[in-house]
């Protein structure tokens, strides 16, 4: 006997609606204590937003705000990361430079003008992170004087893939306190050797 499937109700959709987009990390407070994933944006359940470096800076930034985020990954035509790029570099220095040293007009600036390069990029390894509090990811941020940390799952052959990453703003909002990150940059291979010796 076939069973028989009535239709659902429709209705008409209203003005101003908006969409469900999903959370940058859960927003629920942490102290220094707590792991440091629990801190971490996961691109295992959080999409990971993309630009290519070809597009214009100004579209990367509209990207940005449409979506809550102040960074984007910069990638090539084979989806390969190749930098990244955030609000910083938008609203910063970087563009006003390249203005006056092109003499073009700042809707002309490409992603690619602005970004960090990735052989500029230091990562986090997950093995060491899975592990951590988030008090080290806070101390990796204010050594190394930024305000986002990728981080990469490691395979057996140096492979890797970016897993995720941590963001000031996240950190901030979870633990409600503000980080300053501006002291003299280090570079994460001296920091971590500097955790380590922390403990």
């Amino acid at each position: 006997m076939s069973r028989t499937y009535s239709a659902l109700p429709a209705s008409g959709l209203r003005a101003g609606v908006d969409f469900h987009k999903p959370a940058v990390g859960e927003n629920r407070p942490v102290t220094l204590d707590d792991p440091a994933t629990a801190v971490m944006t996961d691109f295992r359940k959080v999409r990971a937003l993309t630009i290519h470096g070809t597009a214009t800076m100004e579209r990367a930034y509209d990207k940005m705000i449409a979506n809550g985020v102040r960074l984007l990954l910069v990638v090539d035509n084979r989806n390969s990361v190749v930098g990244l790029i955030t609000s910083t570099d938008v609203e910063g220095e970087k563009p006003l430079r390249i203005i006056q040293d092109r003499r073009i007009r700042r809707a002309e600036i490409l992603v690619s003008d602005v970004m960090t390069p990735g052989e500029r990029l230091e990562v986090l390894d997950m093995d060491d992170v899975q592990f951590a509090r988030v008090g080290h990811v806070v101390t990796t941020l204010k050594a190394v004087g930024r305000r986002h940390a990728l981080v990469v799952d490691s395979d057996e052959q140096g492979g890797q893939t970016i897993r995720g990453l941590f963001s000031c703003s996240q950190l901030e909002k979870q633990l409600g306190q503000g980080i300053e990150t501006t002291e003299i940059a280090r570079s994460f291979a001296q920091v971590g050797e500097m955790l380590a010796h922390r403990g």
